[in-house]
């Protein structure tokens, strides 16, 4: 079949990529050139993801089977609702089904009126003048988040963004200033997160492998946030700290979410994201996004089978699935980005790197592009947004992670990497503050959040050294 993809980043990269396995032919459209899509597509357009008239006009004149849509922007923009309208069958929701990831009141209210009890406590703001009545409601220590798209760097958590109430009320009140959408002040939980995509259309959810992602810019999980600096799955699909009955529970989540827009009239075909915190109460929703996760997707779409992506993104495109096509290899990823020193708060956009990159995707190891161009060849100029993710395979998580440090000694210049992703010590790390959370034999306590105080993860969870062997 024949493929409209849509964006330029290193998800973009691996959709595309993964497309191409399976025999699809692809044209591509995006704000720039991308040094792994536009080799593999017959055709591109230059252009911004939410230009909607040009895209779609690029797609007729390609005669496109159906479009994947990349970025959260254009399903904002209503791209997908274009697409649809001129017969293109679209992987991606329309605009009423992408305000689950563009408005994050819109996603609580949703919650709380279908009772799926998986938010914590919440209060929505409006104006500048309520925020120092809110925060002082509010109590506990507490979230500040722009209901509107941030890119993921949006958020502010007491304790780590700001300390002092004060602060988080100054924070909300700037948000507020600005003009934005509103902003959300939730009670912060504690836990380790965990990403769980899954594919959403008319014949029902199909979950992919759960995917931790590393927000925080600085090793440690310290610094602000960004879009996302590198990422990790394990082998059987769950994570270290994550069972199969809490990735369960999670699941249930989303389907019932899907069920709640279906109630609200908004049928839902793409891929549903829920970013989730796994609590000592169960999994908690953090936020959904209505889309793959950067990088979270390059994890997973490494994993699919040979052969039948095409087929099954159609499925879903058209909204019937057939099962036998979710078929992901019992290996475990690590992505970590290279991104412009100073990222992301100051990125110094036109650092140059040299990569070896034949050297670099040896031994189970691929480049993904995104923000770089290559003037000429082993030379790489970075951009001030993520520029490129290398991902690493192999049977256990820290072997993985292990391989991406082995190839990255191929990459020299002036850039910055997380190095500490997925390594022994963080891993090891997550376990034991998880462990932390959980008193051995302990029932949960009452919640003072809208979360429903069910079975608490397992006690009797692997030491770290059994989780990293696997």
């Amino acid at each position: 079949m024949r493929v409209l993809v849509v964006g330029s980043g290193a998800r973009e990269h691996a959709i595309a990529a993964t497309l191409v396995r399976s025999h699809a032919t692809i044209v591509a459209a995006g704000p720039r050139a991308n040094l792994g899509i536009d080799p593999i597509a017959e055709a591109t357009l230059r252009a911004e993801p939410t230009a909607t008239a040009p895209i779609v006009a690029f797609a007729k004149a390609q005669r496109v089977d159906y479009a994947v849509i990349g970025p959260e922007a254009p399903l904002a923009a209503g791209l997908g609702d274009a697409l649809r309208a001129a017969d293109v069958p679209v992987v991606g929701p329309s605009r009423a089904g992408a305000q689950i990831e563009t408005s994050k009141q819109f996603c609580r209210e949703l919650l709380a009126k279908y009772k799926i009890e998986a938010s914590p406590r919440f209060l929505a703001l409006r104006s500048v003048d309520e925020v120092d009545v809110r925060v002082a409601e509010i109590r506990a220590p507490f979230v500040v988040k722009p209901v509107g798209l941030t890119s993921g760097k949006g958020v502010w958590v007491q304790g780590v963004d700001f300390q002092q109430p004060s602060e988080g009320a100054a924070y909300a009140k700037t948000l507020l200033a600005s003009g934005g959408d509103g902003v959300l002040l939730e009670e912060k939980v504690e836990g380790e997160e965990f990403s769980l995509m899954a594919f959403v259309t008319d014949s029902g959810v199909y979950p992919m492998p759960l995917v931790h992602d590393y927000k925080r810019v600085l090793e440690g999980d310290a610094g602000g946030n960004t879009g996302g600096m590198g990422s990790f799955s394990q082998r059987d699909h769950l994570l270290p700290f994550v069972s199969a009955s809490m990735r369960d529970r999670a699941l249930d989540i989303v389907r019932k979410c899907v069920e709640a827009l279906r109630q609200e009239g908004i049928p839902y075909r793409g891929v549903l994201y829920g970013g989730f915190m796994l609590t000592a109460h169960g999994p908690v929703l953090m936020e959904f996004n209505a889309r793959f996760g950067d990088p979270e997707g390059v994890n997973v779409l490494a994993l699919y089978e040979e052969g039948d992506f095409d087929r099954l993104m159609y499925g879903v495109a058209t909204g019937r699935v057939d099962p036998n096509l979710m078929s992901f290899r019992l290996r475990a990823t690590v992505a970590k980005y290279v991104v412009a020193p100073g990222y992301p708060a100051a990125p110094k956009a036109g650092a140059e790197v040299r990569m070896d990159l034949p050297s670099v995707e040896t031994d189970g190891v691929r480049v993904f592009f995104a923000d770089v161009t290559s003037p000429q060849p082993g030379k790489f100029v970075l951009g001030a947004s993520r520029a490129f993710a290398l991902l690493g395979e192999a049977s256990a998580i820290h072997e993985a992670s292990t391989r991406v440090e082995a190839s990255l000694q191929f990459v020299t210049g002036d850039c910055y990497v997380r190095h500490d992703i997925a390594m022994k010590p963080d891993l090891t790390a997550r376990l034991e503050r998880m462990r932390g959370l959980i008193v051995p034999g302990a029932k949960p306590s009452p919640l003072p959040l809208s979360v429903a105080a069910a079975d608490a993860p397992p006690s009797s969870a692997a030491t770290a050294d059994q989780v990293l062997s696997t």
